[in-house]
């Protein structure tokens, strides 16, 4: 396979390059023409993922077009202590039946980002399978002994917690296992590089001063490189992925076309180039020309094209022309959904769900106990209503709240 040369520059000119351990080794590494593996962390604390969650998927989604393998670490050790960086107090503890049920949940929206199938699939690993039954005295004796305890505490991670007067022994044991993980990767496939979010810069570089310790103390010259993407964040400071309603799910049971759609689309103003740089191949001098001459314009091509990437081209449209229709009376101008005959007569929570007003049955119930749902202006009381063809005539209007609507017609 041919390897993209180019992605250095990529990384750079879309700003996805923040902080690397040797920028200089890292660009001779990309610009070598071979190939190279690398991973990414993940610990399931979730059973699903928002669109803030997503920027290194994105960025190793890059690395794998370029050529490149691309390796996908599950927590299901570590997400039993959690990450303590930024946290003010202990994070849940969480079961191995729960790591492992979020894992499989995960598992099926990464295909929106990766390949794990072809001839350069992405491999999911799992902490779990090395440190499962690993001797803790061999471990410290191997790994911790390399670790100084005054380091680790003067680490940023650890700020919070540590100001808090919380911080326990158990979560200082996740920065050892992080960096062994990256050792372990190398050792079994030759993995020299992890890309992550800025907010794990301390794990990352533990790993790559764990190796150089042991290079010393096994006679190896090994290097390992960590590289971090800038966070998505809001003009307050917070981590984006969620709005006033919500949170901007990836998964497509969880949340409307229509929803995801209108989540990105209200990405604020200074946001807009780094979602752009991140979840679109926009070149970066159309985006900063676009943002410049027209915000909303900028922000619907935004919110189409995040659209389409994460749910397909018919998602988008029916999202994009939903949206057109906002502050329409519902006339004329309403997007249309066919539904054949043979489909009638459906459940109103079924409708919902076909027309895109609900991402499932449960949440178009919901809305319908709200007092959101109306039909041929009409507001619909009932979760149990069965439409008919007849119901729907030459037409009938499908309405969610006051601003989203659907013409629903008979085929």
């Amino acid at each position: 396979m041919t390897i993209d040369t180019n992605l250095y520059q990529v990384l750079k000119e879309r700003g996805l390059l923040y902080q690397c351990t040797n920028e200089q080794a890292f660009k001779k590494m990309l610009e070598s023409g071979k190939p190279i593996t690398l991973y990414e962390g993940t610990d399931p604390t979730a059973e699903s993922l928002h669109i803030g969650h997503c920027v290194p998927y994105c960025i190793l989604r890059r690395f794998q077009q370029a050529g490149h393998k691309v390796l996908l670490l599950m927590g299901g050790a570590t997400a039993g202590i959690g990450d303590p960086s930024g946290k003010t107090e202990l994070r849940k503890m969480l079961s191995k039946q729960e790591v492992q049920k979020n894992i499989e949940s995960i598992k099926k929206t990464l295909g929106v980002f990766l390949k794990f199938d072809g001839d350069n699939p992405a491999i999911i690993v799992n902490n779990a399978d090395w440190f499962d039954g690993m001797d803790y005295v061999s471990f410290m004796r191997d790994v911790g002994v390399h670790f100084n305890v005054n380091k680790m505490l003067s680490n940023e991670i650890y700020a919070n917690r540590i100001q808090e007067g919380g911080l326990t022994f158990f979560e200082m044991g996740y920065m050892l296992m992080q960096a062994y993980d990256f050792v372990h990767l190398n050792q079994k496939y030759g993995c020299t590089l992890q890309f992550g979010g800025q907010d794990q810069w301390g794990n990352i570089t533990a790993g790559c001063e764990l190796q150089r310790k042991l290079n010393f103390a096994n006679g190896t010259d090994v290097e390992l490189i960590g590289a971090t993407n800038p966070l998505l964040m809001t003009p307050e400071g917070k981590k984006m992925g969620k709005t006033e309603k919500g949170a901007i799910w990836i998964d497509r049971d969880k949340i409307s076309a229509y929803d995801f759609y209108q989540g990105v689309f209200q990405t604020p103003d200074s946001c807009l180039e780094m979602m752009f740089a991140v979840f679109t191949d926009v070149p970066m001098q159309e985006v900063r020309r676009l943002i410049k001459e027209d915000v909303m314009a900028a922000k619907k091509c935004l919110a189409f094209e995040v659209t389409k990437f994460v749910r397909g081209e018919e998602d988008a449209r029916l999202a994009q022309s939903m949206s057109e229709s906002l502050f329409s009376q519902g006339g004329d101008d309403a997007p249309v959904v066919e539904v054949a005959k043979a489909e009638l007569p459906m459940g109103i929570c079924d409708l919902l769900v076909r027309c895109g007003l609900a991402p499932s049955k449960s949440e178009g119930r919901r809305l319908v106990q709200g007092g959101a749902i109306s039909f041929k202006n009409e507001k619909i009381a009932d979760f149990a209503l069965s439409i008919s063809a007849e119901d729907i005539g030459d037409g009938a209007l499908l309405k969610k709240g006051k601003k989203s609507f659907i013409k629903v017609v008979v085929k």
